[in-house]
């Protein structure tokens, strides 16, 4: 097993499980077991789950099967095996994740989320209902029961890990790869995250019947992403972009396999985040946090002007990036009040999210409060990003002061804003964003704990005013190594390489990419999931 991240841990219990021996390999310390996974908010995509019923949202596996359709938008003779792991995972979805997962232990929010909610139409990308659901204790509570199995099997002899071993090559006998090899590196103390040393101070092959690839992204090695960066689609990448993932997550593995003969596609698939902000308090260089916004905030370009609907916060991430690079826009802005933020604004990742991820009920509960979250008040207070001002006129002063380069004209911002809140003189009127709004607060959990009630930016008991300095973040490749629906990596005509399996995100979660252009959410997690039970059950019947 190369990768001991959440796709790894899975394959690698099931292989155990199965009573096969199993050797897993990863470049960092054991302090980084289980990778991007321990990082993340922990959200899964669900179908018609109970926790949707009980709010009144009503999901089925059509109604999910035509929004991940119609987001994906599949176009090439390369998605054959992505649109067969794309179905396969819907079925997934809405029949045994949910049970597989509880009878693991792992438990969800009551409130489900809506992520990428769209606003272009019915046949346009984005989630028709809510089905994001929050695993309670984010990602960390998901690697829980994987990480248990997975020590328990390594007690037992079943299972060995080997840390601070770097895979560089596949080695292979007549066509089939029975093995790898790689460089053994110096034991670092750096904490999770933290760039560890690339001291060699040996090297080392194993040889295997089957060999599984869970080597992740490439999210941290930007001359990557830039080098897939489909400028024909975005347009150029941007000068500055700041990093969702630490710099270990390099792709150096995934161009080790193509280069031992397997097929990579739909490497220029790409999901990076709008709603970047420099960390206050970084764990890894360039180190950026997404916002995870409600739909009400003003969102502007560098000059002060409202961006064109659709492109909303919390609409569609590709859509938006796409007009914000093809652009050349530097950056964009939120504009919101206090009563907004309280509301609206959660920040993605476990340790942004202490109540959730410490599984602390009382705090948790303190979200209802009349207070801002503390996670988010650190960011107003000492975020590099932020604008706090009481008036408007400071406002968009403190915003030009902080892009000099950039400056932004009063009345610009001010007309935007003004006409915005003129709508709300109204039960209706005529601005697209404000009826998603409104729309959406007819769900229960968007009206109580999501979605602010529609009122004037403006209104000084909503005060202080806020702008956001939101910059394009690194995260996911939605590429990746083509496979079968059994896991097992295909060469470029479509040959099965023995011995030779992929799961998670080094194989575009399923199939080299069952997202197509894009996710609907809760689906990183659920790949890793779903992708590394098929490939480690798939390996354990192979190796019977």
């Amino acid at each position: 097993m190369v990768g001991a991240g959440l796709a790894g841990l899975v394959a690698a219990t099931e292989l155990a499980d199965a009573g096969r021996r199993v050797l897993v390999l990863d470049q960092e310390g054991e302090q980084n077991l289980g990778g991007q996974a321990f990082w993340s908010l922990g959200g899964l995509f669900l179908i018609d789950s109970p926790e949707q019923r009980r709010l009144g949202i009503r999901d089925s596996l059509d109604l999910a099967r035509r929004d991940w359709l119609t987001t994906a938008a599949f176009d090439r003779p390369e998605d054959h095996w992505p649109r067969q792991w794309a179905e396969a995972y819907l079925h997934f979805a809405a029949g045994e994740k949910r049970a597989w997962l509880r009878r693991l232990g792992m438990r969800w929010f009551p409130a489900v989320g809506w992520a990428e909610r769209g606003g272009a139409g019915a046949s346009a990308p984005g989630n028709s209902v809510p089905r994001f659901h929050l695993t309670w204790g984010t990602g960390p509570g998901v690697l829980e029961p994987f990480e248990r199995r997975a020590r328990e099997s390594a007690r037992t002899g079943r299972l060995t890990f080997a840390f601070r071993h770097r895979v560089t090559g596949l080695i292979q006998s007549g066509g089939a790869v029975t093995g790898v090899r790689g460089e053994v590196l110096e034991p670092s103390g750096a904490a999770r995250g933290e760039r560890s040393s690339r001291v060699v101070t040996g090297d080392f092959e194993f040889g295997a019947p089957a060999v599984i690839l869970t080597a992740g992204g490439i999210g941290g090695n930007h001359d990557l992403v830039r080098r897939h960066w489909p400028a024909d689609r975005l347009g150029p990448a941007p000068a500055f972009m700041v990093s969702g993932v630490p710099a270990h997550v390099d792709g150096l593995m995934q161009q080790a396999a193509q280069a031992a003969g397997a097929h990579l596609i739909n490497a220029d698939r790409m999901w990076h985040y709008t709603e970047g902000l420099r960390n206050w308090n970084p764990v890894w260089e360039n180190h950026g946090i997404r916002v995870l916004p409600g739909p009400s905030s003003l969102w502007l370009d560098p000059s002060g002007r409202r961006l064109p609907f659709p492109h909303i916060p919390g609409g569609s991430s590709l859509d938006t990036l796409a007009h914000i690079t093809r652009s050349g826009y530097p950056h964009t802005w939120f504009l919101l009040n206090r009563a907004v933020i309280k509301r609206e604004f959660a920040l993605s990742g476990s340790e942004q999210n202490p109540d959730l991820t410490g599984r602390d009920l009382r705090m948790t509960l303190r979200r209802a409060g009349k207070a801002v979250q503390p996670p988010v008040q650190a960011f107003m207070d000492h975020g590099a990003d932020f604008v706090v001002r009481g008036t408007l006129p400071e406002l968009v002063a403190g915003m030009t002061a902080l892009t000099p380069e950039h400056p932004l004209d009063l009345a610009t911002v001010q007309a935007e804003v003004e006409d915005r809140d003129l709508q709300l003189r109204n039960p209706a009127g005529k601005d697209p964003q404000l009826a998603i709004v409104r729309g959406a607060r007819a769900f229960l959990n968007e009206r109580l704990i999501r979605v602010a009630k529609p009122a004037p930016i403006l209104d000084p008991a909503d005060g202080p005013l806020i702008a956001v300095k939101l910059n394009v973040l690194t995260r996911k490749s939605l590429g990746g190594l083509e496979t079968d629906l059994h896991g097992r990596v295909l060469r470029a005509g479509g040959e099965v390489i023995p011995g030779l399996y992929a799961a998670g995100e080094v194989a575009g979660f399923g199939g080299g990419g069952y997202h197509g252009y894009r996710a609907l959410e809760g689906t990183f997690l659920g790949g890793c999931l779903f992708s590394g039970r098929v490939a480690g059950r798939a390996a354990a019947e192979a190796t019977r």
